[in-house]
């Protein structure tokens, strides 16, 4: 595909990734997504074969953004401590569209699950990438890997239920308060 078509092709995902967001998997046809990226419906056939491929390309832009974000922490600072910090900071500022919609990968993994399992998995992996990096952060402070593992795993927990909790009660001050134990969870191993 040349670049306009690939220029297309990214269109037509991030149109995706929104209404699979904002409306959910089920309640979006591949008409709705052709028109929210301007493309005639019967020219989609040519970008995505299927819905379930469309939704594993959308899976895919999430583990782009994910290892966009893990080397952003990986550049911001030579030292561990710092680079887990940088990525809280950079978790945190995507609170208000959390609030509003809840987090579009957990929307992704629990939607596509049945009708696109492949797609699912894929987004899982935006998961366990930062769930890998934080813990191979912690282990260059000197914790042991299963806690570091252990730990890192708290973390995305903590974020993920706080934007849950934040999302169905609209309120801002849950998912800030949640970042905050987060990062206090971490201050054994960001203080070593």
């Amino acid at each position: 595909m040349g670049k306009k078509g690939d220029a297309k092709r990214e269109i037509i995902e991030a149109a995706a990734a929104s209404l699979f967001w904002h409306r959910g998997y089920a309640a979006t046809s591949i008409a709705d997504v052709a028109a929210a990226a301007d493309v005639p419906a019967g020219n989609m056939f040519y970008y995505f074969k299927t819905k379930a491929d469309l939704a594993l390309a959308v899976a895919n832009v999430f583990v782009r953004e994910t290892e966009s974000l893990i080397g952003e922490a990986e550049s911001a600072a030579a030292d561990p401590r710092q680079r887990i910090r940088f990525l809280l900071q950079r978790l945190g500022q995507s609170n208000r569209s959390r609030v509003d919609r809840g987090c579009p990968i957990s929307a992704a993994v629990k939607d596509f699950r049945a009708p696109a399992p492949a797609a699912s998995a894929r987004a899982a992996e935006s998961f366990e990438r930062l769930i890998a990096f934080m813990a191979r952060e912690m282990q260059k402070t000197g914790l042991r890997p299963s806690l570091a593992l252990a730990r890192a795993r708290a973390i995305v927990v903590e974020w993920q239920g706080g934007i849950a909790l934040a999302h169905a009660f609209s309120d801002m001050t849950i998912l800030s308060e949640s970042l905050r134990r987060a990062e206090q969870a971490l201050q054994p191993v960001l203080s070593r």
